[in-house]
C-alpha cells in the first residue's frame, strides 16, 4: 500500500476553510493540516463546535498548526508569551474536537542578539511541558518544530536534537526541511538523531536564502541524502507538503507521487 501523505493548507492561506479541505481533497490529500491564521480564523472560536462537524464530514483525517504569524512562546515580553500560550492552548482544545492527531508548536524565537537563547530554552520547556498536560487528556500529540533562521532559532542542531529530554512524552520532533536547510544544519543527521520521536517532516524547498516553501526540486536541498535518511531511520514518520501561498496545486500532486515513490513502501506499516 503506498504511503499516505498529507497536505498543508497555507497554499490556501486566507481562503475559506472548507472551500480549501475541498480543493485539496480534489488534487490528493489524504490528511490537511489546518493553519489556523488569516482573516478566516479570525472569528472561529465562536464557531469551533460548528465547523468541527464540517470537518468531520470529510473523507480525510487532520492536523492542527496553530496562528504562526506575531506569535512567539518565548519572547521577552510576558504577555505576549501568554498570548502565545493561549492560542496553543486553543487550538490544541479545537484539534481534540475533530480528531487531529498532532498540533505543531513553535518553541519559539529570539529576534536580538542582546537576548538570552538559554533563557529562551527554559521558557519554552516550561511552556511546552504544561501544554503536554493539556494535550495529553485530549489524546494528541505535540509537534515540536525546528523554526527561526538568521539568527533567530533558540537552537543550535544539537540543542534542538536533545531539547525533548526534559519534555514529556506527549511531545515529538517534528522537522522542517526547508528552515533545517537555511540553518546549514545536516538534514540526514537530524532525522537519525531525532528518529526515537520524530513525528511528522514539513517537506518544502528553498535556495538557502529564504523561507519560499518552494515545491521539491525547486530549491537547493539534497533530497537524495533525505529520502535516503528517511529511508533507514524514520520510514513510518508523518509527511506534510506545506507549499507557499499561491503555489499550483498541481505542484502538491506531484510531490504526493514524488514522496511515494522515494519512500520504501515495503518498510511501512500502513
Amino acid at each position: 500500500m503506498k504511503k499516505s501523505i498529507s497536505y498543508s493548507d497555507l497554499v490556501l492561506l486566507s481562503k475559506d476553510i472548507i472551500e480549501n479541505v475541498k480543493d485539496l481533497i480534489q488534487h490528493g490529500a489524504d490528511k490537511i493540516e489546518l493553519l489556523m491564521d488569516g482573516q478566516e480564523w479570525n472569528e472561529m472560536e465562536g464557531r469551533f463546535q460548528e465547523l468541527a462537524s464540517q470537518l468531520q464530514s470529510f473523507p480525510v483525517t487532520y492536523t492542527i498548526h496553530p496562528p504562526a504569524w506575531d506569535i512567539n512562546l518565548t519572547s521577552e515580553n510576558l504577555a505576549t508569551r501568554e498570548t502565545a500560550f493561549s492560542e496553543y492552548k486553543k487550538s490544541i482544545q479545537f484539534a481534540g474536537m475533530i480528531g487531529a492527531s498532532h498540533v505543531v508548536i513553535h518553541p519559539g524565537f529570539c529576534f536580538s542578539p542582546v537576548f538570552n537563547k538559554q533563557t529562551a530554552q527554559q521558557r519554552a520547556t516550561e511552556y511546552i511541558n504544561e501544554l503536554c498536560k493539556i494535550a495529553k487528556e485530549l489524546g494528541v500529540k505535540l509537534a515540536i518544530e525546528n523554526v527561526g533562521y538568521n539568527g533567530s532559532s533558540i537552537f543550535t542542531q544539537n540543542e534542538y536534537t536533545n531539547f525533548l529530554n526534559n519534555v514529556d512524552e506527549t511531545a515529538g520532533f517534528l522537522i522542517d526541511t526547508g528552515h533545517a536547510h537555511l540553518n546549514n544544519w545536516n538534514i540526514r543527521q537530524l532525522i537519525k538523531d531525532t528518529k526515537d520521536r520524530l513525528l511528522v517532516l514539513h517537506i518544502h524547498d528553498n535556495d538557502g536564502t529564504g523561507d519560499h516553501h518552494l515545491p521539491i526540486g525547486e530549491g537547493t536541498i539534497e533530497w537524495e541524502e533525505i529520502f535516503a535518511a528517511i529511508n533507514e531511520y524514520a520510514p513510518n514518520c508523518e509527511f506534510i507538503l506545506e507549499y507557499a501561498p499561491n503555489t499550483p496545486l498541481e505542484k502538491l500532486h506531484e510531490g504526493k507521487a514524488l514522496l511515494q515513490k522515494e519512500i520504501q513502501t515495503n518498510q511501512l506499516g500502513v
